[in-house]
């Protein structure tokens, strides 16, 4: 990645409130809700399996996002520091998340269809100890809330030093000075602040990368690989977690480009090089997906073992085999050759369209993921699945909105500047030196 110059001072910006853009998100909400409640009554097991599948992806594309400002924390990374905050802004829709994923947890039998078959299978049996309902609601309520939990404390120390920064901008302001005032609770002083912050998030980043891949593995399980119980792979977990980081990833570029409009110095801070960056990582992830996906479709392909082929045989037969091909079409096919250049990662239609290409790819995944498991006739695809995703979406660009027109949209306070090692060993060195000369 390229070096950058951050300004010393950084003036605070946020996104306008908009009252269309509310009632816009609440529409959403009331349609996804609306063709969900309808689709209920007509089957609902179609009902839940679009419900899971939309779940699991908007909850991929946030917590993958949340993941990125976590990862490039624990590389230090100096080229984002200007969309570390857009990157951050996704973990306003987590608490939705937890609250939407309460009723999946009463589908029982109705989802999982080794419930039924623990009773008279001897393979299941012997995976009884795992496989159970109890465990799996407490180990993924457990596990969320963690995972949730810390991501939203990683917020708030990322968020803590800007309060003190940006007093003046909130004094007209009555919602966003209340939460300037639960933020900065016990505030001692800037400096004081920020190295605190700084001094938790460095050590908290890396164990939150640990429990990510350990919970969202636990997630591809539990609702996705337990739907066809005799089949299992080692790979998938890795395949699902970086499948989500990658739509963070994506879904990072196109609020950078939607937020370049607020305002002439977000603009200048998001610019061209930080374009380019996030545009090689969408670029790179794909390629990632892609070695994943044929990693895991290889070994399979050249063991022809019945119980490990039959999870893609499904995706294979009948109209699932157009939707598997149109998932490789449109994650990897499109972006590979739209991203390629170094053109299109540097502006911004192209940059936000390839984007928006792969997060319309990895939705279709998560669906295809859920659906061939749990089909039983009728359409393989309908006009469901997209409107109960639409009220998910409005919950999602709802929460966004929010923690954009109540926080900064740049983060104002930077990490201290800490000496590499070589450099750090060079000081002691040259220390040392003096003191003998002395």
């Amino acid at each position: 990645m390229a070096e950058y110059h951050i300004p010393r001072e950084i003036p605070t910006r946020y996104l306008t409130r908009s009252r269309g853009v509310r009632m816009a998100a609440g529409l959403m909400c009331l349609i996804g809700l609306l063709a969900f409640v309808l689709l209920l009554t007509r089957d609902q097991d179609h009902a839940w399996r679009t419900y899971v599948s939309n779940w699991l992806f908007f909850t991929s594309v946030a917590q993958g996002a949340v993941m990125l400002a976590v990862v490039t924390t624990v590389t230090k990374a100096k080229w984002n520091w200007s969309i570390r905050r857009v990157s951050l802004g996704f973990v306003a829709f987590l608490p939705l998340s937890f609250i939407l994923f309460l009723p999946m947890l009463g589908l029982g039998e109705s989802y999982f269809p080794w419930i039924e078959e623990m009773a008279y299978d001897p393979v299941l049996q012997n995976k009884s100890a795992y496989l159970n309902l109890p465990f799996l609601i407490a180990r993924n309520v457990v596990g969320l809330a963690l995972l949730f939990g810390i991501s939203l404390y990683f917020a708030y120390l990322a968020l803590r030093p800007d309060m003190g920064l940006s007093r003046t901008a909130v004094a007209g302001d009555s919602r966003r000075r209340w939460w300037r005032d639960r933020l900065a609770q016990s505030w001692s002083s800037q400096g004081a602040e920020e190295v605190r912050s700084w001094q938790r998030m460095r050590w908290l980043a890396p164990a939150l990368v640990i429990l990510y891949a350990v919970v969202m593995s636990m997630i591809a399980y539990d609702w996705v690989m337990s739907l066809e119980p005799h089949w299992y792979s080692t790979l998938f977990g890795g395949w699902f977690f970086m499948g989500a980081f990658w739509a963070g990833v994506a879904a990072t570029a196109i609020a950078m480009v939607r937020l370049r409009r607020v305002d002439e110095d977000v603009s200048r801070f998001i610019g061209v090089g930080q374009l380019h960056d996030i545009g090689k990582l969408a670029f790179a992830f794909g390629v990632f997906w892609t070695y994943l996906f044929w990693s895991q479709y290889l070994v399979i392909w050249y063991g022809k073992l019945p119980w490990e082929q039959s999870w893609m045989i499904h995706r294979m037969q009948g109209g699932w085999g157009r939707l598997s091909l149109l998932v490789i079409i449109l994650c990897f096919v499109v972006p590979f050759a739209g991203l390629i250049g170094r053109a299109p990662k540097m502006r911004p239609g192209p940059l936000s369209l390839f984007s928006t290409i792969i997060l319309v790819g990895l939705w279709l995944e998560r669906y295809v993921m859920v659906g061939p498991a749990l089909h039983d006739g009728g359409p393989v695809f309908s006009i469901w699945e997209p409107l109960v995703g639409v009220g998910f979406l409005g919950l999602f660009l709802g929460s966004l909105h929010w923690f954009f027109s109540t926080f900064p949209i740049v983060q104002m306070w930077q990490p201290m500047v800490e000496p590499e090692m070589v450099e750090a060993e060079v000081g002691m060195g040259a220390a040392a030196g003096s003191v003998g000369s002395d």
